[in-house]
């Protein structure tokens, strides 16, 4: 295991991932400007002052791109944790109790992982509404069956396991199981799909912010490309250059930094990995 989590492909995702965390966290003290506010005239080139220059309305695009990254990597934190809530208790519920439980659970899971992800999305969030609550709400409703799926597989394995029959046979409830045997055995597959969660939901995140479908007075990366992309001739002069391609480079690195270590972490955390490896 130590070997496995010392390989570059762990360290590098686990680099990525940490410089996000670290930026959202010291936004105030990097950012040199109030990502709202005019901090010079529009379209201004790169400089010591302005390191990403100005957007069209004479933002900093440097403080954009180092405030958007606290609610990017909030809400897809938020959304990563309810999904996993949901669908651990969904997915331990199924195996553990089967029969009509398990039938009608997986039958919901079905349905949702039948159904196109992102326009469902799109579809729930123009009528929820432009909040971040309800993206967080909206992503990770969406995101738990996949989870659950996971869950309930890992648990069916475990519930025909000496350790656990043995505890039922002297005694032990429902919950004692659950909490004594069922958790801790589940737990690295957990912690796995919670860090590849992050990794969806921040790509979902600013997917549904592009299509504007966020709250529009936000800082936000996705929104940052909407913006410059509706521009018109963006392409024609050079302003793309650092008002849109740092935009999306933050997105990129965000998404690959977690997914990077979702990949390496894998062959450790991942149950059927260990035993087709």
């Amino acid at each position: 295991m130590r070997a496995a989590l010392g390989r570059p492909v762990v360290a590098s995702g686990a680099l990525l991932a940490l410089l996000l965390a670290l930026v959202a966290l010291f936004a105030p003290a990097i950012a040199p400007y109030d990502p709202r506010e005019l901090a010079g005239p529009a379209f201004e080139s790169p400089s010591a002052e302005h390191l990403l220059g100005t957007n069209d309305i004479g933002q900093d695009v440097f403080s954009q791109i180092v405030w958007g990254a606290r609610p990017a990597l909030t809400m897809a934190l938020g959304a990563s944790v309810l999904a996993t809530v949901v669908g651990v208790a969904v997915g331990l519920g199924s195996g553990l109790l089967g029969g009509a439980v398990d039938h009608v659970a997986m039958r919901v899971v079905d349905v949702f992982l039948a159904i196109p992800q992102l326009p469902l999305l799109v579809l729930v969030a123009a009528l929820a509404g432009p909040s971040q609550v309800n993206l967080v709400l909206i992503i990770g409703l969406i995101r738990w069956p996949m989870y659950a799926r996971e869950v309930r597989s890992q648990a069916l394995s475990l519930r025909q396991r000496g350790f656990v029959q043995a505890a039922r046979g002297f005694g032990g409830g429902l919950g004692y199981v659950v909490a004594r045997h069922l958790v801790p055995a589940v737990g690295p597959l957990v912690v796995l799909l919670f860090v590849v969660g992050i990794a969806h939901a921040l790509l979902l995140e600013a997917s549904l912010a592009f299509l504007g479908l966020s709250d529009p007075t936000a800082v936000s990366w996705g929104l940052m490309v909407n913006r410059a992309l509706v521009f018109p001739g963006l392409f024609f002069t050079s302003y793309w250059l650092w008002w849109l391609l740092p935009a999306g480079l933050a997105i990129t690195l965000g998404v690959l930094g977690f997914m990077v270590l979702g990949v390496g972490l894998e062959p450790v955390f991942n149950p059927r990995w260990r035993r087709t490896g």
